[in-house]
């Protein structure tokens, strides 16, 4: 597995909120829902269709 960078995000308690709750509904981590928001965000800038959802941490690749 690739090391993935740690920081810090400071968010406002509301928006924390909304992006838990919406994790829940799509049985994500809070964190794997702002990782997949901001991969979907910079696909879409760089010009493409919104980016797949990567295979799963814990579950090996069906390739």
């Amino acid at each position: 597995m690739a090391d993935r960078k740690s920081f810090l995000l400071r968010i406002d308690p509301a928006l924390w909120a909304d992006l838990e709750a919406w994790a829940q509904d799509e049985l994500r981590s809070v964190n794997g829902q702002i990782e997949y928001l901001l991969r979907q965000a910079v696909h879409r800038r760089k010009g493409g269709q919104p980016a797949p959802n990567p295979p799963a941490q814990d579950q090996p690749s069906t390739q």
